[in-house]
């Protein structure tokens, strides 16, 4: 006679244990928790599911068929197997093999991603990076097919649904070049509006931004002279020309042959967050590298 597995839950497996071990179904019923009215009931539903008594009353209990003993040990095994399914996977960093995909800016890549590689190559030195460009219309496609793991975006890329942690507060300082004759003194309103500027614009083309907004509430203008799509490119260039930009202050920090001035008016900085889809909530290695993502950037702060 067939037997249907789906008869079967985890439940009646545990009390067929249990009744293996206790001979009884007053202990079987307190070792489970339960009270001995279920514990038989589920000695009738398991009598169905088997084809056999499985266990016959005696004076001293129960005590189990030659059917119920040949299930012992493979239902020992099973429920093994199954408690370790449901155990939290242990994660080993410098054991990790896997491929992190991460949606990043070039403003993300040199002030997020060096460091955080160079602290993922002590740590875990078999973990793989894939960067890609950000999408904020394919993120959460990406995200939830597996292609991308995380987003370093701002508030307003942030497509909804995803989890979010914030990884830090930008601000924005001014940068020029280290011989710049304005370099020389503290730079005033006046001198910053007089100097050529450099501006980055994500959409392309742009000649405005933030900081001109800002100075048009105070009534004045400057000029930009440069539009670029490239924070990278940006740094080089100043590196290279007369050319002042107000940059976020993180992408600059250390960078060799610029020299760094607060700016001459308050220009509202931005917040960058990391993204992610519900699928790789839980996942050991993804919580790990996630937790070592905002470590590193705490520390740069």
């Amino acid at each position: 006679m067939s037997r249907d597995i789906r008869s079967l839950d985890l439940n009646l497996l545990k009390a067929l244990d249990a009744l293996l071990e206790e001979r009884s179904v007053t202990r079987a019923a307190a070792r489970l928790g339960l009270t001995q009215p279920a514990v038989s009931g589920m000695l009738t539903r398991l009598r169905e599911a088997f084809g056999d008594p499985l266990f016959i009353r005696t004076q001293r209990g129960i005590v189990p068929t030659p059917r119920a003993q040949a299930l012992a040990v493979p239902l020992r095994q099973a429920l093994s197997g199954i408690e370790t399914l449901l155990r939290p996977e242990a994660f080993d960093p410098a054991r990790a093999d896997f491929t992190l995909g991460i949606a990043a800016t070039d403003y993300a890549l040199r002030a997020i991603l060096v460091p955080f590689v160079a602290a993922l190559r002590i740590r875990a030195p078999g973990l793989r990076v894939a960067v890609l460009p950000v999408q904020a219309a394919r993120l959460p496609e990406q995200l939830e097919r597996g292609e991308l793991h995380l987003a370093l975006v701002t508030p307003e890329s942030l497509p909804p649904g995803l989890r979010v942690r914030r990884l830090f507060e930008e601000r924005y300082v001014c940068a020029l070049r280290a011989g710049h004759p304005a370099a020389a003194a503290p730079l005033d309103l006046d001198r910053f509006c007089a100097l050529d500027h450099a501006l980055v614009s994500l959409s392309g083309g742009g000649f405005e931004g933030a900081t001109d907004a800002a100075l048009a509430r105070l009534g004045r203008a400057r000029r930009v002279a440069l539009s670029v799509t490239s924070f990278l490119a940006l740094v080089e260039i100043l590196r290279e020309s007369d050319l002042v930009a107000l940059l976020p202050a993180r992408l600059v920090a250390g960078q060799a042959g610029l020299a760094l001035r607060p700016p001459p008016l308050e220009v509202p900085g931005f917040t960058k967050l990391a993204a992610w889809h519900e699928r790789t909530q839980r996942d050991p290695g993804h919580r790990w590298a996630r937790a070592l993502l905002a470590e590193v950037c705490a520390g740069l702060g």
